[in-house]
């Protein structure tokens, strides 16, 4: 059952620590949450709820959050623009780069920069469409479940499609459609299920070996973008293997 999730934890504990080195990130998850919304309604923007809880866990001022919301809506003329770059790395492992930018020629540069130092480059748009799917995921601290178990959670959300519930590492994960995003995380608050983190991912259909030198090239490639203010998340089909990540 393991291997199944190694790709989301990979990207899970890099995202988590990219976010507790910027507050960039979050800043503009915010800002983003709320222009593609076209409101800061918290009850209505799922998307701005977890970026607000994000950002509290993060201690990113309120002053900034303020800022973020107003940019979001528009009210200082800010122009943030959300771009997508697909790209292959060492040995043909898939990499997909998601972006909020106010300088999209900056932030190219930088992404070709990285690739022409670790191997690799971009591809064309669309290149990587049959490498990923795009889902709801919600993170669950096992203990949260209270008295449910994974089956009972499992029969509670079965009204809204999920793929999947699994439990590794005393984490519960919910895979089910994009469109039934809101809906679950409202089920979710309905049975007083505090989610960790949740959001749209891009998961692998596939995964790729790839040699212990590569493998090491491709983490290195990988910390650098998920470093980047600009890249907000990064997501690829690189196989674990851990005798290589010791």
């Amino acid at each position: 059952m393991g291997r199944k999730w190694n790709n989301i934890k990979m990207k899970k504990a890099a995202q988590d620590k990219v976010r507790s080195q910027s507050y960039t990130k979050i800043l503009r998850e915010i800002l983003m949450a709320v222009k593609n919304a076209g409101h800061a309604e918290i009850d209505s923007n799922f998307a701005l709820k977890i970026a607000l809880i994000k950002a509290r866990e993060n201690n990113v001022p309120k002053d900034n959050i303020d800022k973020a919301i107003k940019k979001g809506l528009g009210q200082d003329g800010a122009i943030i623009e959300e771009i997508n770059y697909e790209a292959y790395g060492l040995d043909g492992v898939a990499i997909f780069m998601e972006t909020a930018t106010d300088n999209p020629t900056r932030t190219v540069g930088n992404i070709r920069s990285y690739f022409n130092k670790y191997g690799g480059g971009i591809g064309t748009q669309g290149c990587l469409q049959f490498v990923f799917e795009r889902k709801a995921i919600f993170t669950i601290k096992e203990e949260n479940l209270g008295k449910l178990s994974t089956d009972d959670l499992m029969m509670e959300l079965i009204d809204f499609n999920i793929d999947d519930v699994e439990t590794e590492d005393g984490y519960v994960t919910v895979k089910g459609p994009v469109d039934a995003y809101g809906e679950i995380y409202k089920k979710l608050e309905d049975l007083k299920i505090k989610v960790d983190d949740s959001g749209l991912e891009r998961l692998p259909l596939n995964t790729k070996e790839v040699t212990k030198e590569s493998y090491e090239k491709i983490q290195k490639l990988l910390d650098v973008l998920e470093g980047d203010d600009d890249i907000q998340k990064v997501y690829h089909n690189l196989e674990w293997n851990e005798a290589f990540a010791e």
